[in-house]
């Protein structure tokens, strides 16, 4: 069996590592192929080999434009990949452009597509991602869902249950190997000790480039700021929007984006995490640490029915919210989020030969 895993951002990596890891295990032929959707200077050797992922095969370097060029030269670029390497599957990941665009060319190519993270929704088609997901949904032969919520979505949405298979959550099988790689450990029950610090992450448009809101949400983080610790890993684009603004950080303290263990170090130690990241909401959960999400919806409803999460959507409510928080004596896991979800992926595959 030969699969093509297509990847686009730097989100996606940590989900192709473990389906490539396992892929390995089973001996499976895989190519990796980045778009270069997103450029990202982190993303160098060591990255990859944090994650048990040798460099992609292919880069195609499409690089930032509006969503409509940069899914057209996506197309453009990945259909000659595609037709080159002809393979059994093409594996495709959360709710990049990338992931709806390949979906598109490998349709019209006849290719077997997959979807890692399928039947996500968070019913918000403001969302660039909403439309990829619904799209690529469409289009793919097997839906590979993280949680039974997404299941039950794509049934309702049409999707023939012979197309549906629950897999758990990848995400999550890569926060359990940095972690034991890095040697962190939680305590008795699973919790973790912590600092009395809130790590913060936002780089939603809806939330980084209105001014008013923005500003808001950086007034309750610098009340915050005067009793704890906060600190706000930011992307340079967010950090232009703040000059372009007027606003000023207070006493967040306001640093460069950070590797992936750099950021999990600063998760596991925290009290709390306020964040507008799908990715954050479930690492804080299998964690069992407070999440606060600076958004109206979210498609990761399971982080709120079985995890910590809680939706924040007006950023006044964000002192209050945080005073309210009680951290958990005990750690309870959504099904499927244990590890092994990769094996799972690539099972699901071998069981459709050709």
């Amino acid at each position: 069996m030969k699969i093509l895993h297509i990847v686009g951002a730097r989100p996606n990596f940590p989900k192709l590592a473990p389906v490539y890891r396992a892929g390995v295990a089973a001996g499976v032929s895989q190519v990796i192929v980045h778009t270069g959707q997103h450029y990202d200077e982190v993303m160098s050797d060591s990255f990859f080999e944090s994650l048990g992922l040798p460099k992609p095969d292919e880069n195609l370097a499409v690089g930032s434009a509006s969503h409509a060029v940069q899914t057209a030269r996506i197309m453009e670029r990945v259909e000659p990949v595609l037709e080159r390497h002809r393979p059994d599957w093409m594996l495709v990941y959360g709710d990049v452009n990338s992931t709806m665009a390949a979906a598109i060319v490998a349709a019209k190519l006849g290719l077997r597509t997959a979807h890692v993270e399928a039947g996500l929704r968070s019913d918000d088609r403001t969302m660039p991602e909403e439309i990829n997901r619904l799209v690529t949904d469409r289009l793919a032969d097997l839906l590979l869902t993280p949680s039974r919520d997404a299941d039950a979505r794509l049934r309702a949405e049409g999707e023939p249950d012979s197309e549906i298979v629950f897999v758990g959550n990848v995400m999550i099988d890569t926060l359990y190997y940095t972690l034991a790689r890095l040697g962190l450990h939680a305590g008795p029950g699973g919790t973790w000790a912590n600092d009395g610090s809130v790590v913060v992450t936002l780089h939603r448009p809806s939330n980084v480039d209105e001014p008013t809101r923005f500003a808001s949400i950086m007034a309750a983080l610098g009340t915050i700021a005067e009793t704890r610790t906060v600190t706000f890993p930011a992307h340079p684009r967010t950090r232009t929007r703040m000059a372009e603004f007027g606003i000023d950080a207070g006493r967040v303290q306001m640093t460069d984006p950070v590797p992936y263990e750099t950021m999990l170090g600063l998760v596991t130690r925290s009290y709390a995490v306020i964040t507008d990241s799908g990715g954050l909401q479930e690492e804080t959960t299998a964690l069992g640490i407070p999440c606060l999400t600076v958004r109206a919806n979210t498609e990761r409803p399971v982080t709120i029915t079985e995890g910590t999460n809680r939706l924040v959507p007006d950023p006044a409510a964000l002192v209050g919210a945080l005073a309210a928080i009680k951290r958990a004596t005990g750690v309870r896991r959504p099904e499927g989020w244990d590890g092994q979800a990769g094996v799972r992926v690539i099972a699901a595959l071998q069981a459709r030969p050709t």
